[in-house]
């Protein structure tokens, strides 16, 4: 995202879009990929809601949120690019208030990765899982990636 010092993140939080939704897909590519027809769409407080359980210690993947919420829905699987945008509006929505914290940080990219798109980048995320007890890892030569070190052991288990 740019200009995060301009944009009012906690009203987006609650700004659904008419969502929840569910829609049936006839793209046969998208029903092969992700195994269904029936997609849903979480508004993103919802995705705030599941961010704020995760207790210290513990990860979770926007996968294992995306999943979370189809099983919830009965769809077939949940909408994968508002899922990382709203991920993303949820974190910068707490680094914008004052009280009421979520612990974004503890919201990982597939394979446990960090995300860059948080506020102050992999390094503040970094630093707060590391602060909370967990290694990070760094992975590439040019494309530098960096990863929770055995983050299958971490994970929080919804529902």
């Amino acid at each position: 995202m740019a200009n995060e010092d301009k944009k009012d993140f906690n009203s987006m939080l609650y700004d659904s879009k008419d969502m929840p939704k569910i829609q049936t897909i006839t793209d046969l590519k998208s029903i092969q990929k992700y195994g269904g027809n029936i997609m849903y769409f979480a508004p993103p407080i919802d995705y705030d809601k599941v961010m704020k359980s995760v207790p210290r210690g513990k990860v979770i993947t926007i996968g294992q949120i995306r999943v979370y919420f189809a099983k919830l829905n009965g769809a077939d699987f949940t909408e994968p690019i508002t899922a990382g945008v709203f991920v993303s509006i949820a974190a910068w929505a707490s680094y914008q208030r004052s009280e009421n914290e979520t612990p974004y940080w503890r919201t990982l990219k597939a394979n446990g990765e960090l995300n860059p798109k948080y506020p102050g980048g992999m390094e503040a995320q970094k630093e707060r899982l590391e602060a909370e007890g967990h290694t990070i890892i760094q992975k590439g030569r040019k494309n530098i990636k960096y990863y929770v070190k055995d983050y299958e052991d971490a994970l929080f288990e919804l529902g």
